[in-house]
């Protein structure tokens, strides 16, 4: 089975359109004002209309309240909700009221952070293992990574997805310790902080690619 990947935090139609040419699975639109990638709604309308019928669209949130959820699902057309710092029973509500899938973040330092993804069962659709960060800084998009010999023999109760510090030099050897079938990037492919290249997004993917 293929490695799917989701080019996440995506801003122009020149790295969307290298995101989709080059076989992403999904690309993410970033809403959450503290982050260099975040998207108005216009622009996020822009990029939505863009993408291929066969690339999903993920909405990246951080603790949303509903009408940013409902704002962003109507401009965008969003296949899908990434969640970040969101308990169970409020990314259950969101599923529920919304209908769309659902992406739960699991922030991971050590092995006993994995044990929080046990209280997302039906409440999300997917677990997204995250490298948890500092206190203070953005949730994601850091090029933190931990370690993926924790995802060893992990019991996952969801299916899920790989993310942080992940790049073309490294992405193969996630996927080979971790034992992940789908990943996520954005600053790994990025030149600066929201400022995604489309080289690195074409070797991000290349690199997910049988030799």
């Amino acid at each position: 089975m293929p490695v799917r990947a989701k080019i996440c935090g995506l801003s122009t139609p020149e790295t969307l359109d290298a995101a989709a040419r080059h076989g992403a699975a999904a690309i993410g639109l970033m809403f959450y004002p503290p982050s260099p990638r975040h998207l108005d709604f216009d622009r996020a309308r822009a990029l939505a209309g863009q993408v291929p019928g066969h690339v999903a669209k993920v909405g990246v949130f951080v603790d949303p309240d509903d009408a940013l959820v409902d704002a962003a699902i109507a401009a965008a057309g969003l296949d899908a909700l990434q969640l970040h710092k969101v308990a169970p029973a409020r990314a259950a509500a969101l599923k529920a009221r919304t209908g769309r899938e659902l992406w739960a973040t699991v922030a991971v330092r050590t092995r006993a952070d994995l044990a929080g993804a046990a209280a997302f069962r039906g409440a999300a659709d997917r677990l997204l293992y995250d490298a948890k960060t500092p206190e203070g800084a953005l949730p994601g998009g850091m090029g933190v990574r931990f370690d993926w010999r924790l995802l060893q023999g992990h019991a996952h109760p969801l299916p899920w997805a790989l993310s942080g510090g992940l790049d073309a030099s490294n992405v193969a050897e996630a996927v080979a310790t971790g034992g992940a079938r789908y990943v996520d990037v954005s600053s790994g492919v990025e030149s600066a902080p929201g400022v995604k290249d489309v080289d690195k997004i074409a070797a991000f993917l290349n690199a997910l690619r049988p030799s």
